[in-house]
């Protein structure tokens, strides 16, 4: 099934992200997670790259093919591109099409050290055009609310934005953010430039300190100032703080909800606790929005 589909029909797609088992960890592991998860009934589930280069990419592939056969809920396969040629993503889309998975999410990915640029493949468009040369995939990009890390502004990452609608990508998955008027900012900016494909809030519930300093370091999303005092005033009470971190994540879903998002996309880090409890608040605003428009209308 193509999931670009979805926002033609539903009026908020919901979706999870997960991640595949450490290297030392049977596959296996991550069946709880998704015996969990496949009772929420998402619209999809994205299956991102653990740690381990090609290994890690072939486990995305099994996962995704899991998700799809095992739990009937349509994947979303990550693939990365920047220290890959040809032939390399020529074979995993050939392992996801063998598998049935149809829909990918073409990203760039982390720049190693010591790269000096001028591979097959420099930018995640280059990756998206591939793509679409090579198969009957859909393929969805990643944006940035706040603007990505290696851009200079978010002018000119919007501007990489279009590149990559006109590559192919036909709905966008946002980075996380804690802010939720940055945005709604992005989204007025990218109407410039005339993006009009579907765009999903991608939301993580924070909970945990330790998680709150990787996020800011490997992503550079702004903490609001709400945000700092409810971590502070629960540091070193770790289940206030996950409620709290589940408190806060919901009341952006709300919001979003209220203003029109397309979608939403939960970062769940593997933790069916949290996505069970943000969804079951979720589900029951949007039963209510529902049931109000069948009584309008």
């Amino acid at each position: 099934m193509n999931i670009n589909n979805l926002f033609d029909k539903k009026e908020v797609v919901f979706s999870f992200e997960i991640f595949p088992p450490k290297q030392e960890s049977k596959i296996d592991t991550i069946y709880n997670t998704l015996e969990e998860l496949k009772d929420l009934k998402p619209d999809f589930i994205s299956v991102t790259y653990g740690a381990g280069g090609s290994l890690s990419k072939n486990m995305t592939c099994e996962i995704s093919s899991i998700v799809k056969n095992k739990y009937k809920i349509e994947p979303l396969a990550h693939l990365t591109c920047i220290n890959s040629n040809k032939n390399q993503v020529n074979s995993i889309l050939d392992n996801l099409k063998q598998s049935g998975i149809e829909n990918i999410l073409a990203l760039r990915g982390d720049i190693p050290l010591g790269y000096k640029g001028s591979n097959e493949f420099d930018h995640a468009s280059d990756l998206i055009k591939h793509i679409k040369q090579r198969g009957d995939f859909n393929i969805v990009g990643a944006c940035y609310p706040e603007g990505h890390l290696d851009s200079k502004n978010l002018e000119e990452d919007i501007i990489n934005l279009k590149k990559k609608q006109k590559a192919g990508a036909t709905h966008l998955i946002s980075q996380l953010f804690f802010d939720n008027e940055y945005f709604y900012s992005f989204l007025e900016e990218k109407e410039k430039y005339n993006i009009d494909i579907p765009v999903q809030a991608g939301i993580m519930p924070v909970i945990n300190t330790k998680q709150i300093n990787r996020i800011v370091s490997l992503c550079g999303a702004k903490l609001p100032k709400k945000f700092i005092r409810i971590m502070n005033k629960y540091e070193f009470n770790p289940e206030a703080l996950r409620d709290a971190g589940i408190a806060y994540a919901t009341e952006q879903i709300v919001d979003l909800i209220s203003n029109g998002v397309d979608g939403i996309h939960l970062y769940t880090m593997n933790n069916s606790y949290v996505a069970k409890r943000i969804s079951t608040s979720i589900f029951s605003i949007l039963d209510t929005i529902n049931n109000c428009e069948r009584l309008i209308n």
